[in-house]
């Protein structure tokens, strides 16, 4: 299975306002809607890092083009945020979707099953000890990107990517608590982990349902649980070696 960690960039939002407190503003009041300024992408488990600006003329078709190739996107936020915004770009350049994808994306993980004191991508990354996100000089920088400042720009990329890298470490640690995780066995290989694709899986114990009883596994190499895909009362060779679904 190919996993894509992903995450952008965007411009804000420029709107005339009468004040600078509690305001409410209206279409007619907005000036620039944003827009997606760059993206860094990653396959997961492969070196190579991919980095584009939204003024280089394959911007748009190269994240397409990755999105189209994935069997699963990995992001934070990223189906409310990343996966949306790319899509109105999509649209508006007047391209059709890529190719149906899944989506992994690990705020949602880190809301249901987590009770950190924040979702943040930094807060959780220090409290797991996996890193931090590149410091910056905050909203500047992206006010001296869209002024193409060449610095700027290369600070930006530098931000853009360790995101990236702190997203997959992110992933590699919470992974067996990834809930609908994508199937590895419908992807190749049978017999695997759902979650992890390893092949060290260990019987333990039952899982019953309100109406089955399948064989409980432990993945030795990732530490999630799975089951049998089939019941024990179903006569079938392939119970014993199929893996169903995660718990």
């Amino acid at each position: 299975m190919k996993i894509l960690a992903l995450d952008i960039e965007n411009s804000y939002l420029l709107s005339g306002t009468w004040g600078i407190w509690n305001q409410n503003v209206g279409l007619e009041q907005l000036f620039d809607n944003g827009k997606v300024l760059c993206y860094s992408a990653k396959w997961l488990g492969k070196k190579d890092m991919m980095f584009a600006k939204h003024t280089e003329p394959y911007f748009l078709s190269s994240i397409h083009a990755l999105l189209d190739e994935a069997d699963a996107v990995l992001t934070y936020n990223g189906k409310k945020h990343d996966i949306p915004m790319l899509n109105r770009e999509f649209i508006k350049a007047g391209m059709t979707p890529p190719s149906p994808y899944k989506q992994i994306d690990l705020l949602e993980t880190m809301k249901k099953v987590f009770k950190f004191p924040s979702n943040k991508l930094q807060h959780v990354s220090d409290e797991l000890g996996i890193g931090q996100k590149l410091k910056h000089e905050g909203f500047e920088l992206w006010v001296k990107c869209l002024q193409e400042d060449k610095a700027a720009w290369a600070t930006m990329k530098k931000y853009n990517m360790q995101d990236v890298k702190l997203l997959e470490k992110l992933y590699w640690k919470v992974q067996p608590w990834v809930g609908q995780h994508p199937n590895h066995n419908l992807y190749g290989n049978t017999g695997v982990c759902p979650k992890c694709g390893g092949k060290h899986l260990q019987l333990r114990g039952k899982y019953v349902t309100q109406t089955g009883v399948y064989s409980r596994l432990h993945c030795q190499d990732c530490g999630s649980w799975s089951r049998t895909r089939f019941t024990e009362v179903e006569k079938d060779a392939r119970t014993s070696i199929y893996v169903g679904a995660a718990l």
